[in-house]
């Protein structure tokens, strides 16, 4: 009894924390996407399932979806395949590779408000550096994020500067867990470097492919403080997304109601995909053995 009670107060502090912040908020939210509440109208005024209803019926619902969708398909490939080269490359024994794995590494730490401003000012139509490096080749830039078309990739451009040191220092833990004996027996038998890559390098980095993707989509669910500091969901919704209408919903409509029940509508999103994401593994992730 005397040990269990030990264990017992030594959990206490992070059983009182978890359930301050983390189970009671859970609950609460989840009644208050079952009610009406604009937070100054009086206390919440409970109508069911109304507000999931109106929600998965709403046009916009539509749109930020497909501008969710829009933006996994556009920084998925380019993430994955940025973060991998990089990882390759600072998997290398350079003379000062540490300095460097600290430079790739910086992005990270940088506050998204400060790197959103900075993508902003980079990304400016008449000013931006990005259209200024392009009119040296003979393109015209085009008005990046004023334009419908081209406002996501924008942010995904960041994103991608943002996240890259990241992923790539994950990759880079995986490349150097690889037995080095796979790449000298493939050596003795002539394999060239694309040959290596191809059979030993890919298939044994796939159980760290698997766990960035994961990471990946959950954070392309949760898209945020680029949208908001960069476009604030426009020109005309093309960057709206789920925390954004969130946000938006909640703390300035004070639609406290909506915003919740919006907020487990994307919890089910990212549920599902992670679900998926867990079942498809089998048939490509290679666990070294």
């Amino acid at each position: 009894m005397g040990k269990k009670l030990t264990i017992f107060l030594f959990l206490l502090p992070s059983l009182v924390g978890l359930v301050l912040f983390s189970i009671i908020p859970i609950g609460t939210s989840l009644y208050l996407s079952l009610t009406e509440w604009d937070v100054i109208g009086g206390p919440p005024k409970f109508h069911g399932l109304k507000n999931y209803v109106q929600i998965l019926q709403s046009e916009e619902m539509g749109r930020i979806l497909g501008n969710t969708l829009y933006f996994i398909v556009l920084y998925i490939p380019l993430i994955l395949t940025v973060s991998i080269l990089v990882a390759l490359l600072l998997n290398n024994p350079y003379k000062g590779i540490g300095i460097y794995r600290t430079i790739y590494y910086v992005p990270v730490l940088t506050s998204w408000v400060a790197a959103a401003l900075l993508w902003k000012w980079l990304l400016n139509a008449r000013y931006g550096a990005v259209n200024a490096i392009l009119g040296w080749f003979g393109i015209q830039g085009p008005s990046w994020l004023q334009d419908k078309a081209w406002a996501m990739p924008g942010v995904v451009l960041s994103s991608i500067w943002k996240d890259m040191g990241y992923f790539s220092l994950i990759f880079l833990a995986g490349l150097q867990g690889i037995d080095k004996t796979y790449y000298e027996a493939a050596e003795i038998d002539g394999a060239s470097s694309f040959a290596k890559f191809r059979y030993i390098t890919l298939p044994l980095v796939t159980p760290t492919l698997f766990f960035v993707m994961v990471i990946c989509i959950i954070n392309s669910f949760q898209l945020f403080p680029q949208v908001m500091v960069m476009t604030e969901g426009g020109p005309g919704g093309a960057t709206q997304v789920f925390v954004e209408r969130i946000y938006n919903y909640a703390f300035r409509y004070y639609k406290m109601g909506y915003a919740a029940s919006l907020s487990w509508i994307l919890f089910a999103f990212i549920f599902v995909a992670t679900i998926i994401q867990l079942r498809m593994q089998k048939r490509w992730v290679h666990y070294d053995s």
